[in-house]
């Protein structure tokens, strides 16, 4: 028997630091893909987006993936298995089936509907099938779950919100800087979201951005993503004061951005303005920073009132994305189940159509007495069987309750009974 099985990192389970440590560069997920393999894995998937890390896999009757996988994300993290355990969950099942298809459709992240997240998922399944780690059925989850997303983005607005968040930073940082041509901006930490307001305040021709990361290699990666420079974390006063638009979201789960260090920089600005935007959940800014003149401070809500004139409109969207998602989970798990019994039909037509043809042959062409020696073949096993468990100690006294169950569901044996007494 197979079970599908999604072992992983998030925002949810883990701190910034585990998972800035856990989280491979594009370039690392061939060589571990490469890993999964030597160490017995034949079906694999890595997906990894700005803030987490998953492992698509099987389990199979006689191999459980989950202790190969976290001990190769601990070597790859130079953690200890019992310190990677702590930052990690497992799912398993049907549970694995709907969380695969939550994560495509952009509902399990930090910003529901992030556009990036359906391009990160379709890259890891590219990925995955170069590395020859996808067949029957983890292939059929993964586009399964991509055809769903599609829907989702067809279907519901959802796709547009992380759009107009970043329509609507824009809109905040030129109504506070003015012309952003001569403006700079620092991304401190990275996100999906960060990384689109900050590709936005990009395209509206902003003269300057910097991106810092407590890990350098990080960070250097993500600029040349952005195209701009990376500058060393923590950021240094004479950095945070150059920057007219600070875009936070480390989300570590203390506040990056205090009253002093913004007091700081604001009079390192001769108290010309700037805009900041707290993108991280947990916040990275000091609520009380807002309180500061010259410190214009909005957070994510914030952006969603600009954009959409409030919340509700999009938690609609995003609910009714969430049914699709259900209804499309549940009917690719009903799927998987009747692919999973069609052997067993096989089998049974099989014995049938030999115990008919020996019954034919035995008969010497006696229809009526085929018909018997067939009815009588075919109830043989079965009526041992349940003569045994009738007859068992007490403790199988439920796997004769169980056999009778099975018998009346799948012979529609009760129908039948009321269909006698109608011909009566």
């Amino acid at each position: 028997m197979q079970t599908f099985i999604v072992v992983g990192a998030n925002p949810r389970s883990s701190s910034l630091g585990a998972r800035d440590r856990l989280i491979p560069e594009p370039a690392h997920v061939g060589p571990l893909l490469h890993e999964l393999r030597t160490a017995g894995l034949d079906q694999a998937m890595i997906l990894t987006t700005c803030d987490r890390v998953e492992v698509y896999t099987l389990r199979r009757d006689d191999r459980d993936p989950v202790d190969p996988i976290m001990a190769l994300l601990a070597r790859f993290a130079d953690m200890q298995p019992e310190e990677v355990a702590r930052h990690l969950y497992v799912h398993s099942g049907d549970v694995a089936v709907r969380h695969a298809f939550a994560v495509a459709a952009a509902l399990d992240g930090t910003v529901v509907g992030d556009p990036h997240v359906n391009a990160q998922f379709k890259e890891a399944y590219r990925q995955a099938r170069a590395a020859g780690l996808l067949a029957e059925p983890l292939d059929s989850l993964i586009q399964a779950a991509l055809a769903t997303a599609k829907q989702v983005r067809s279907r519901t607005g959802i796709g547009q919100a992380p759009v107009s968040l970043a329509a609507a930073a824009v809109d905040l940082a030129q109504r506070v800087q003015g012309r952003l041509d001569g403006a700079r901006a620092l991304l401190i930490g990275w996100s999906d979201i960060g990384e689109v307001l900050a590709q936005a305040l990009r395209q509206a021709r902003l003269a300057d951005l910097a991106v810092a990361l407590p890990n350098l290699e990080r960070a250097e990666a993500a600029a040349r993503i952005l195209d701009c420079h990376a500058v060393a974390c923590p950021v240094s006063p004479a950095q945070l004061a150059r920057a007219d638009v600070i875009i936070a979201c480390l989300g570590d789960r203390r506040y990056t951005l205090t009253p002093e260090l913004v007091k700081a920089l604001l009079r390192a600005r001769r108290y010309q303005p700037v805009l900041i935007i707290d993108a991280a959940v947990p916040g990275d800014v000091d609520p009380a920073v807002g309180d500061l003149d010259g410190a214009f401070v909005y957070t994510l809500d914030d952006l969603e009132t600009v954009a959409r004139g409030g919340r509700a409109s999009r938690e609609e969207e995003a609910a009714r994305a969430r049914e699709i998602v259900a209804a499309e989970a549940e009917a690719f798990l009903r799927r998987q189940a009747e692919r999973s019994a069609l052997p067993v039909l096989i089998g049974l037509r099989r014995h049938f159509e030999n115990a008919r043809r020996a019954a034919l042959r035995d008969a010497g062409g006696d229809a009526e007495r085929a018909t018997r020696l067939l009815i009588q073949r075919l109830l043989h096993a079965p009526s041992t069987r349940l003569r045994r468990a009738a007859s068992a100690e007490a403790e199988l006294a439920g796997e004769l309750e169980e056999f009778t169950r099975a018998l009346r569901t799948l012979f529609d044996l009760d129908a039948a009974a009321e269909e006698s007494k109608d011909d009566l």
